[in-house]
This record gives structure tokens, sequence and C-alpha cells, in this order.
């Protein structure tokens, strides 16, 4: 009896540890198939081309697709942080297409975040090298690559705290390459726009990064389709989407930059011959028709990544089955406003800290919009004294943000610049400029223009900025010329001499040296107050002295004054603005002069100009203009007096520009002037100009009130003006009714 006991427990246990292991196979077996799987997307480097990206991230976030790590190189790695940080493919198309991405990878640095100093001198020249120790050097790259990390900051700064990148919304690392040791760096931590950054850093047309220092360039260099590092983070499953090039043929290879391209892509499409099987689903979007700078056409690479994503829709498909969840994607509003409440600078060893602050354009505890912050950054890159400026805001406890500044200083402190020019009243001129940094004091500029021509001539500054604080400067200038001019500017009209003259033949030459001081103030507001030191002398060989064969002397003073000067410019071009606001006005006190023939008197010269520019649609623009001025006191220096007519941007003294009339043709002690000029860009860089110019000006009429009465001179232009790199190649016919008379006005090149 008890064998058979024995043998029924045996059987009874036996049943039961079968029932157990069974239901412990069937849990796990149901736990695998309900466990989901991971989900991995990683995103190559192609520049512009990277664009597909964008498309293929729709076409994932329409299928509510859960991605759970994202690795990416070069343009992968932008478009894929900010995808991990929480941004919708949707909302990178839209932030795409509103860039501006000439502005972005070129570091142009908008007109505004220029000192007052670089928005008076820096457009002239048309090229601007390092020049150390005699030596020419070429600049590391093209860009700094500055716009590109401030719109980044900007878009990340929700994610600043972030110092994992595996606590991003969705984990992400990039690829960058160090450029000394030739070694591919996984970055996966630290400050995520500047590992971005480097990632995409493309050689010669953006400089290294220096991070931890280590110097660092695209991570394309060494490893542009990084799937096996993701496939060891544990994912099951990897979406994978290419857009490098393909191998071009003989038919597409017909320059040298093609077949450096073609020989740099050797070594990555090889790779990718390997690292395309290792992806599940393989996305190649068709770039063939654009280049890794195509980004004028950024909407058509968008639409076609999202077609080579619906042409795997079944793939993708099945991995959103595997899915149980949906995924909870944040909404991101990049800040537009800040209060910063702290300033710190690291790296700054030549330029102090009232230097940055006055840069900056930043009081302490204001709040100021975000696109008024990146200005002010980028005036302080503007002054070409800075490599680069990384920085980090730390918000605390009350919302406000502390900036911390990683400054590094540029090596180059002398440049050469160059420029050409022709105009119809200085001729052809070729211009060198030296210009060196920090010649006497940490933050002063010098900079010296020859000017070698039909007339030459020079131009000397020297600068000590010091921001919002008081700063001081010295000018000095040679100008001379040679022109038919009204003999009113030089004689009183009731003198023998000039009786029965309409025009004289006249050399001007004209020696002022400036010393002043100078206050910014209301960010745009420039306020110089200063002494002058002019010799003007004027001569004629049209009227010869009866008893010897000279030139006759009409005027060889000194004369010696102080004056003030207001200036606010907005304009977002010198030439062409499209938008913004202008005032100069500028009052000397002459008191003295000496001089052959001089009974000196005192007397003052007030005159302002007032500009307003304003766009109807990205292509037509108004650019409405006044002027006007007045002597008061001593009428005998006439040669400082006021004289209009001809056309151009660097008139010396008191001469004005003038559509329908020649050179210095109508004069006074006194004038108002108003232009208008309608600038039509029909294509980019392409302007017709329309303009109008209306005018009195004789002595005294602000005294008789003729100012005030309709306008005694007038003249109209129509022209044609192309923006080329050595500056506006234009020309303009123009009438005057009253005349009857035409002129035609050609010139090239920036205006010095």
């Amino acid at each position: 009896m008890k064998t058979n006991q024995s043998n029924q427990n045996i059987k009874c246990f036996l049943r039961v540890l079968l029932v157990v292991i069974l239901c412990v196979s069937f849990n796990t077996i149901n736990a695998q198939e309900q466990k989901e799987p991971k989900v991995g997307l990683v995103l190559s480097g192609g520049g512009a081309k990277g664009f597909a990206h964008i498309g293929v991230l729709k076409v994932i976030d329409s299928l509510d697709i859960k991605i759970d790590y994202i690795a990416g190189t070069s343009m992968g790695a932008i478009i894929g942080s900010l995808y991990a940080s929480g941004y919708s493919g949707k909302q990178l198309e839209a932030l795409f297409n509103k860039t501006d991405f000439n502005e972005l990878i070129n570091d142009e640095f908008t007109r505004a975040t220029k000192p007052f100093y670089e928005r008076e001198n820096s457009y002239k020249y048309a090229v601007s090298l390092p020049f150390e120790n005699f030596e020419i050097n070429l600049p590391s790259a093209l860009s700094r690559g500055q716009n590109v990390y401030n719109l980044l900051y900007q878009m990340m700064l929700h994610v600043n705290e972030v110092k994992d990148f595996n606590n991003l919304p969705i984990p992400f690392f990039c690829i960058a390459t160090d450029i000394e040791s030739g070694e591919s760096l996984v970055m996966d931590e630290g400050s995520l726009a500047e590992a971005v950054t480097a990632s995409g850093a493309l050689p010669s047309l953006f400089q290294p990064v220096v991070i931890d220092d280590r110097i660092l360039i695209d991570g394309g260099v060494t490893n542009n389709f990084p799937v096996e590092l993701l496939r060891e983070k544990g994912m099951d499953i990897i979406i994978g989407v290419d857009v490098q090039d393909a191998l071009r043929d003989r038919e597409h290879l017909k320059s040298a930059d093609e077949i450096l391209l073609q020989i740099n892509n050797f070594r990555t499409i090889k790779a990718m011959k390997d690292k395309a099987p290792l992806t599940d689903v393989y996305i190649k979007p068709d770039i063939t028709n654009f280049s890794v700078v195509s980004f004028s056409e950024g909407g058509d690479i968008i639409a076609n990544g999202e077609e080579a994503a619906r042409a795997n829709i079944e793939d993708l498909k099945r991995i959103k089955k595997q899915q149980k969840f949906n995924p909870e994607r944040p909404v991101v509003t990049p800040l537009d406003s800040l209060r910063i409440t702290g300033l710190d600078f690291d790296g700054n060893k030549r330029y102090t800290r009232s230097y940055l602050r006055g840069k900056l354009k930043l009081r302490n505890d204001k709040k100021i919009s975000y696109q008024n912050f990146k200005e002010g950054i980028n005036s302080l890159i503007a002054t070409n004294n800075f490599e680069t400026f990384r920085y980090q805001l730390k918000k605390d406890s009350v919302g406000s943000y502390k900036l911390k500044g990683e400054i590094r200083e540029t090596d180059a402190t002398t440049f050469l610049k160059l420029g050409v020019h022709y105009d119809g009243l200085y001729k052809s001129a070729a211009l060198a400029n030296l210009t060196k940094k920090k010649l006497l004091f940490n933050n002063d500029i010098a900079s010296l223009d020859v000017i070698l021509g039909d007339n030459t001539r020079y131009n000397f500054d020297y600068f000590i900025d010091k921001g919002f604080y008081v700063s001081l400067g010295v000018k000095s200038r040679f100008n001379q010329f040679n022109r038919n001019i009204s003999p009113t500017l030089i004689q009183d009209e009731n003198s023998n001499l000039i009786q029965g003259l309409n025009r004289i033949d006249t050399e001007l030459t004209d020696f002022t040296n400036q010393l002043y001081i100078q206050t910014i103030f209301r960010k745009d507001f420039s306020l110089r107050l200063g002494a002058e030191y002019k010799r003007l002398k004027l001569t004629s060989e049209t009227l010869l002295e009866e008893e010897e064969d000279e030139e006759i002397v009409f005027e060889n003073t000194n004369y010696y004054s102080v004056f003030g000067n207001l200036k606010f410019d907005s304009y977002d071009d010198p030439y062409f603005p499209k938008s913004g606001f202008f005032f100069n006005g500028d009052f000397h006190w002459y008191l003295n002069a000496n001089g052959p023939n001089v009974n000196f008197d005192l007397f003052s010269i007030a005159k302002a100009d007032l500009g307003y520019a304003l766009s109807f649609t990205d292509k037509l623009a108004l650019h409405l203009q006044t002027h006007g001025g007045f002597k008061i006191g001593d009428n005998s220096a006439r040669a400082l007096g006021f004289a209009l007519g001809g056309y151009g941007h660097n008139f010396i003294n008191n001469i004005s520009s003038f559509y329908g009339y020649d050179y210095i043709a109508l004069t006074g002690d006194s004038f108002v002037k108003a232009v208008f000029t309608f600038d039509y860009e029909f294509i980019k860089n392409n302007h017709i100009i329309l303009a109008a110019n209306y005018a009195n000006i004789e002595d005294g009429i602000f005294e008789t009130g003729e100012w005030l009465s309709s306008p005694d001179f007038s003249g109209y232009a129509l022209g044609y003006s192309l923006e080329t790199f050595l500056g506006p190649l234009e020309g303009k016919y123009t009438y005057s009714p009253e005349t009857g008379n035409g002129y035609w006005f050609f010139n090239l090149g920036f205006w010095f």
C-alpha cells in the first residue's frame, strides 16, 4: 500500500511540475511576444542633401513610430539632435524653410551688429586677408560657424541643462573627428549645440571646433553612417537614411571640385556597402541633382526624402505594428525673450570686460528679445577680434539667466585689404589698406588707406573702442580732385574774376585732421565731439595771372574748428537699403582761419541728413531721404559752402549728389533737398533704380523763407545696378527739366 501511495505522490508531483513548467514557458513566450523592439534611427551626413532626413521624419511621425535612439553625423547630427530634443518633422520643415542659409553659413552678420566704426569703414574693401609678419595668410575656413551655433543653441535651450545625451527626450549621439589624431569620436555628453556644431564642421566651409582642447571637424571624415555603434546601444530594429553621393561617371567629372569630391567619396561609399546591410529599413532618397550646398532647394530635397520614406511604407508599418504605445512628444517652443542678470567671461586676455559688455549691448537685469540677444553676440564676433564665442545660459530660480562666455581671441591682428573703384569725379582708383589691431592698446584699431589712381588720396583712422564708455579717435585724410565746377563755390557771384563764367576747371585739395571722443547710447546712436584742423586749397589754370604764367589760387586757407556729430544708423545695407532709419547731424564752429587774403570772422555750419527705407515686397523697396544745411555768420569762406550735383557716396565737406546736374553745379550757403528712390531687385543682386530729387539752394534761403517754397531744381534718374564682389556696378541716366540736359553716371566698386 505504501509503495502504491508513493508512486501516486510522485505522479502527482510530476503533473504539478509539468503544469508549472508549461505555465512559465507560456508566460515567457507571451512576454517575449509582448516586448516592444527597440527602434534606432541613423542619419548620414550630406550637407544640404540632409534636408531629406526631414521628409523621412515627417513620415515616421505620421505613422506614430516611436524612436528609442538616434545617431547622426554632420547634417544628420544637426537634424537628428533637434528631433531628439523634441521637435517634430513638420516643425523642422517650418524652421528650415524660413532660415536664410547664405547668412547662416557665410557668417553674414547684419549691418546693425557692426560697431559704428565698422559701419563707416568696412564697406569699401573687396578683399580682406590676414597679413602677419609681411606674409598673407589664408583663413582656416570660409565661416566661423557662429551663426550656426547661435541658431542651434536657441533651438536647444529647453534641454540646456541636459549634459548626458542619453537623458534627452530621445537618447542621442553624434560623430566628430579629431583633426590631429584622425580619431572618430562619439559625442554623447556636454553641450548639445557645441557637439553638433563640431559634428557638422565641414572642412574648408566651417572652421574646426575646439572642445576640451581637442580640435574637431566633420564626423563624416571618419564615420558618416554610425549604424554599428547604434546597434551596440541595444537596438533591435534600425532605420537608416543615407544621403551620401554615389560615384559619378566621366560625364559628370568635368571640374576640379567635382573630381576632388569624387576622391573624397571613395571611402564613404565603400563603407556604405558594408553598413547598409546592418540596417533593417534602408532609405535612400534621390539626391542625384543636388549638392552639399543646395540649400536654396531645401523644399525639393525634403519632398524627395518624404517620397523615399513612403517607398518603404510597408516596412515602416510593420515596425509600428510591433509597438503597443504611441510616442508622447513634447510641444517645443523656442524661447523668444530672456532676462540676463549676470555676465561672466573666460578666455579674454587682450580685451577688457567693459569692451565685451559694450559690444554685447547687454544691460544687467533687463528683459530683451532673443533676436536682440543674438545680435549682441554677433556684434562681438563682427569685430573680427574673436575666432569664436561659445556661451552657456544658466537659468536661476526666478527664471532669469546668467551668461557664461568662452572666448577664443583671434591670433591675427594685421590685415591687408584691397579694393578698386571708378566714378565720374575721382576717376579710376586702386585701394590698398593696412589695418592693425592692438597697435598701442588692447581695444584699439589703426587703419591706413592708400588710394592710387587719377587722384591720389589717403585716409588714416585710429580708434580706441570702449563700447558704451567714452572712446577716443583720430582721423586724418588727404583728398583731391579736378573738376569743372560752379564758380560761385569759389568767389562771390559779383566778383569781376568770374563774370561770364558758368564753369571753372578747378583743382581742389583737402587735408583734414580730427581728434574726437565718442560714446554709444541707446544701441544705435553715437555722439562724437572733437576738434578739427583743415587746410583747403582751390586753384585753377583756366584763368592765369596777367603778368606770370601761373595758376590762380582761389583758396589756400587753414581752418580751425570744434564740432559735434550725432548719428543713428540702422540701415540694413548702405547702398541698397530695404529697411532701417538714418540720421546724421553735424555742427562745426569755426574759431579761426589763416592764409593769404583771409579776413576771418566767426562762422558755423550746421547740416543734417535723414533717411528711411521700407519694403513693399521682398523685391520692391522705397528709400526716402531729406537733407538740409545752413551757414551762420561770415560768408567769405565760400569753399566750405554747400554744393549739389552728380552722383556719389564719398563726397567730402559739404558737397552732395543731385540727379540731373553735373558735379558741383549748384551752390549756396544753405540748402534743402529731398530724394525718392524706388529699388526693384528683379533678380538677386540685380537692381532697377528709379529716382527723383528736388532742392532749393542759394544764399540765405532760411532767412528769406525760400526753403519752404516750391523747389527751384529737380532731377530724375533711371538706372541699373549689379552687386558684385568688387562692389556695385552702376549706370544711371539723369535728366533735369529746368535745363533740358541729361547726364550719364557710371561707377564700379565700393566707394572710397
